[in-house]
């Protein structure tokens, strides 16, 4: 049995067909682990949905903060971006309901402990161990497939609180994780404060930051984390964090690595539908 990690697809159905078959995956052996951000911005959200979803227990992922969004449109009452266009035909699909329960049953953070890794889609705060990670991950996942979850799109965008603390409680702790989870790049190297509306590649981070993998003093640190989100950082693969955040969607390419064996070279599809008029 192979495991593979792939980037963030964002709707590029035509090329996660294509590394699938460049990877040789396997349906009856192999495992998948997606990073998150399956959906908008790329031409084929719909049908990425369904592709993935069709997998079943061959494929894992995680929620990233565009995944989250679809939900928090359909479900929660939040209004539709300019870019949120190619999320439309999900939500007028005949299996709109079936799709979305599924993704909205996606976990936060997936770990492994027989691989040694852990996959989740932005970044681990400094202060946070594994065990912190993934107990944050388990208090937003019941939330999430509970009775509050429209409670939680409600009140998960913004920017605070920004620093972690033991004794955040309520919605504050919630939103603090889901964006450390979906939306953290760089962090402050001696606070750990999350600085979050960076979105550029490292060498222009505002001035005392650093990328969440570099922090010296991380707790996180001998841990091996598998991530996207950041398509401005691209592939990264160092200290135990592998990045494969490629920018498909923004005619890069999209990547995909195997995880269960090494030393492995990523596989690269060079993006074909960046650019084109979204889905109707």
């Amino acid at each position: 049995m192979a495991v593979y990690a792939i980037g963030d697809v964002q709707g590029c159905a035509d090329e996660l067909h294509e590394l699938l078959q460049r990877l040789h995956f396997n349906l009856s052996s192999d495992r998948l682990w997606f990073v998150g951000d399956l959906v908008n911005r790329g031409p084929r959200s719909l049908a990425t949905l369904r592709l993935v979803k069709s997998l079943g227990d061959a494929a894992i992922t995680v929620l990233g903060n565009h995944d989250l969004h679809l939900l928090a449109i359909a479900r929660g009452g939040a209004q539709p971006r300019q870019h949120d266009a190619g999320l439309q035909p999900i939500m007028a699909a005949a299996d709109s309901e079936a799709l979305l329960d599924w993704l909205q049953s996606r976990p936060l953070l997936h770990h492994d402990s027989s691989l040694g890794a852990t996959l989740l889609h932005a970044g681990v705060p400094p202060q946070w161990d594994l065990h912190t990670a993934q107990s944050c991950a388990r208090e937003l996942e019941a939330v999430l497939q509970g009775e509050r979850a429209g409670q939680l799109y409600e009140r998960m965008y913004g920017n605070d609180p920004d620093t972690w603390r033991d004794d955040l409680e309520g919605w504050d702790r919630l939103r603090f994780s889901i964006n450390a989870f979906t939306r953290l790049r760089v962090c402050d190297a001696l606070s750990g404060r999350m600085v979050l509306k960076f979105k550029g590649p490292p060498d222009s981070a505002p001035e005392g930051t650093q990328p969440w993998f570099r922090i010296p003093w991380r707790k996180s640190a001998d841990e091996r984390l598998v991530f996207g989100h950041w398509s401005a950082l691209g592939y990264v693969n160092e200290n135990g964090a592998l990045g494969l955040d490629t920018g498909c969607v923004w005619g890069g390419a999209l990547t995909g690595q195997r995880i269960d064996a090494g030393p492995a070279q990523p596989v690269r599809v060079p993006s074909l539908s960046g650019g084109l008029p979204l889905e109707d």
